[in-house]
């Protein structure tokens, strides 16, 4: 079992922003000439960092993909909370897409198109070359064995497949 987020370099501004925000209000509490605008800035920091470093922290958290030997599940959401499972077996095409910016870090978008709507999307995912080769060799290791199964069971029951007969 595996398990993915997207790379962590999506916190990049949001912790800059956090910096600056911590930096500024250091800076000026204490400085300023009546006692409320002291608290009123204390309240601006607060919501700040709330809103431009908690909320994209706890996304990035609530992002998870679990790639295990019979599926892959996705997991997102903050507020609402979704789940998706694609069983290997079923069979689907796996294609990674990079940026520049993200061949720099070896990471990729891994698009699997399973005859959905819409492909699911595992985003900007680290090492996507190797996801993508893992869900190749998961895919077929899962086709084999259901394969082999099915032999399995028609010698069981003495069933024989005899092509052209109806």
């Amino acid at each position: 079992m595996a398990g993915l987020r997207p790379h962590a370099r999506v916190l990049f501004w949001p912790t800059l922003a956090l910096l600056a925000v911590v930096g500024a209000t250091a800076y000026f509490f204490g400085s300023l000439p009546e006692p409320w605008q002291n608290t009123a800035l204390l309240v601006v920091a607060i919501v700040l960092v709330l809103l431009l470093w908690l909320l994209p922290l706890a996304s990035w958290l609530n992002n998870r993909y679990t790639i295990t030997t019979r599926r892959i599940i996705f997991r997102h959401g903050f507020f609402v909370r979704t789940r998706q499972e694609l069983l290997h077996s079923r069979g689907y095409d796996v294609t990674v897409r990079k940026n520049w910016l993200q061949s720099m870090a070896h990471s990729g978008d891994v698009l699997i198109n399973a005859g959905l709507e819409q492909p699911l999307v595992l985003k900007d995912v680290p090492s996507a070359d190797l996801v993508q080769q893992v869900l190749h060799d998961l895919m077929e290791s899962s086709r084999t064995l259901i394969g082999s199964r099915r032999q399995e069971q028609a010698a069981i029951t003495g069933e024989t497949t005899r092509w052209g007969s109806r």
